[in-house]
């Protein structure tokens, strides 16, 4: 992952000339997630800086890019994994600078203007300037995988950043930079240009395991795009084990070449972590076994978890509590991962959204709801769990992938009848668990002691200690009086739990702006429900734990043993 800054609308250069401090020091709260090189660009109107974390083209891929014949200048947060292949879309000649993958961004623009955005497979935040013309284009990836803000100061200058820190003490006004869409300075609006018909209609296309398995093994080969060491997170459970095994199916060979190189980096490294004897630890190890990679247990303390939480915060820049709980953890291993030179790292964030695996989807009464409620998980997710694997990662400089949500394997596997991936009964009376069809589709690729796990929230699977450990913290730390008195302190999102008052508090001191405490999501959330899901069960009512043990089904046999 990079950072990026943009500041837009400058009036002259003596304005530019006061503003180019203030976008240095916004792009050095960023180096954290590009610590390999910064740029800067700058005319009369605007200001764009660059933090990058080198993964395509080390040598030559510094941003911000040009485009030598328009002039337009373009700064990158993210991934275009099909770049080589989007190439064959474009009919001028182009005086190429860089094999990096973003440069086909400047092009792409240049020969089909905002509409090439759905034409691309990737993870992104970008800003691509006109000098000539004084227009801006910001845009964001399908489901924002990429963390982006947009705020705008008192002069009404338009800020851009991959995180908030960066611009919230200038802004009177900020947001999060709305997913799947863009924004062209001359209108001043945000446009959706990703809106695929699985956000507007219930699918009915039947579930193909062969086709699952292939679409999947596609996007986990294109997003192994990469000059530099990579690996993959290992949690022992069903989403993290498959991909897994998908990547040391491919490993052995260099996929920017077409498989036609022998892999520059050829041993597939792993890593997890968890309290000491905790059931993530032991079931990763297992996956590692079976695969054949190099495998990194990383243990740590109770303790060092809870040192760490100002830091986590800080870098995450949310009070959520199910994200503090497993972002934790997470920010740990990341400094880990950075310590062996490994700078990209794949994971199983997303299937949970995408089939239905939370253990609350056992209650969903109706396809027609599960579907629905898979939406409304996904289209969150940019606050919530991408956000966590985003900014845990490149708060190390390291980046983190995610195959599961590439854009052209969402769009598949989301266009499948919603009753194929519905928890219950098989046509043989055998139980569903969650996720069915994606352990059916890799049945043969790993043991049935992981291919059947229930499923178990990364709070959880690190160390069922973890959580009840930072709920006595946090019971120590805010008395009864403080939580009397909450709504008075907070009245934006107001916490409801000892756990929530401490993050709020926490956040609040980092980042004091009322806008800034309006970007963070808020409302009940049980095993990382929505609050529609509320109503599907009574078990909710009355409870403010987002654990994924809140739910009954917790801990009943989903093992299937294969016919």
């Amino acid at each position: 992952m990079c950072g990026i800054i943009g500041l837009f609308g400058i009036k002259g250069m003596k304005e530019v000339e006061t503003l180019r401090p203030r976008a240095l020091k916004m792009a050095s709260k960023l180096r954290h997630r590009g610590p390999d090189w910064s740029g800067i660009y700058s005319d009369d109107s605007c200001i764009l800086a660059h933090e990058r974390l080198s993964i395509v083209d080390v040598e030559h891929g510094a941003q911000p890019l040009y485009d030598v014949k328009t002039k337009r200048v373009l700064a990158v947060n993210g991934e275009i994994y099909d770049h080589l292949k989007l190439r064959e879309l474009l009919k001028k000649e182009h005086e190429w600078q860089t094999k990096s993958d973003c440069e086909i961004l400047l092009y792409l623009y240049d020969e089909f203007g905002p509409e090439f955005l759905s034409k691309i497979d990737g993870i992104f935040g970008f800003c691509l300037y006109d000098p000539a013309t004084k227009e801006y284009f910001i845009a964001r990836d399908h489901i924002g995988i990429v963390p982006l803000y947009i705020g705008w100061d008192k002069e009404g200058i338009v800020h851009v950043a991959s995180e908030m820190k960066a611009i919230e003490p200038y802004c009177e006004k900020l947001q999060e930079f709305p997913p799947g869409h863009y924004y062209l300075g001359s209108t001043g609006k945000f446009v959706q240009w990703y809106q695929p018909e699985w956000m507007k209609e219930i699918p009915t296309t039947k579930v193909s395991l062969t086709k699952l398995r292939e679409e999947l093994e596609k996007s986990v080969k294109k997003q192994m795009m990469c000059d530099v060491p990579y690996g993959v997170l290992i949690s022992g459970g069903l989403d993290s084990s498959v991909i897994a095994a998908i990547i040391a199916k491919f490993s052995r060979k260099r996929i920017e070449s077409g498989d036609k190189e022998e892999a520059w980096w050829p041993r597939l490294h792993s890593f997890c972590i968890g309290l000491k004897e905790s059931p993530d630890l032991r079931f990763a190890r297992q996956v590692a076994e079976h695969i054949g990679c190099v495998h990194h247990e990383i243990v740590y303390t109770i303790q060092e978890g809870i040192d760490a939480l100002r830091e986590v915060i800080y870098h995450i820049e949310t009070y959520d509590v199910t994200s503090i709980r497993a972002s934790t953890p997470m920010y740990l291993m990341a400094r880990k991962i950075k310590s062996l030179g490994i700078k990209m790292i794949l994971s199983g964030e997303g299937a949970d959204e995408v089939f239905g695996g939370y253990l609350y989807f056992h209650m969903a009464p109706s396809a027609k709801e599960f579907h629905e409620e898979t939406v409304r998980k996904l289209q969150k997710l940019s606050k919530f769990d991408c956000l966590r694997a985003n900014k845990s990662m490149a708060a190390w400089g390291v980046e983190a992938r995610v195959p599961f949500l590439g854009k052209d394997f969402l769009d598949y596997a989301m266009s499948i009848d919603p009753e194929d991936k519905m928890c219950g009964m098989d046509k043989d009376g055998k139980v569903k668990p969650e996720k069915y069809i994606l352990r059916k589709a890799f049945e043969g690729y790993l043991p049935d002691s992981i291919l059947w796990r229930q499923k178990e929230q990364f709070s959880d699977g690190v160390g069922y200690g973890w959580i009840d450990s930072l709920k006595a913290h946090a019971g120590e730390k805010v008395t009864d009086d403080m939580m009397a008195k909450a709504a008075k302190r907070f009245p934006i999102h107001t916490p409801e739990t000892k756990e929530a008052y401490l993050y709020r508090s926490i956040f609040e001191e980092l980042f004091p702006s009322k806008a800034a405490a309006l970007t963070v999501e808020h409302g009940p959330s049980i095993a990382c429900s929505t609050p529609t899901a509320y109503r599907w069960s009574k078990q909710f009512q009355g409870m403010a734990d987002p654990s994924g043990r809140a739910v009954k089904v917790h801990q009943q046999s989903v093992i299937q043993k294969k016919s």
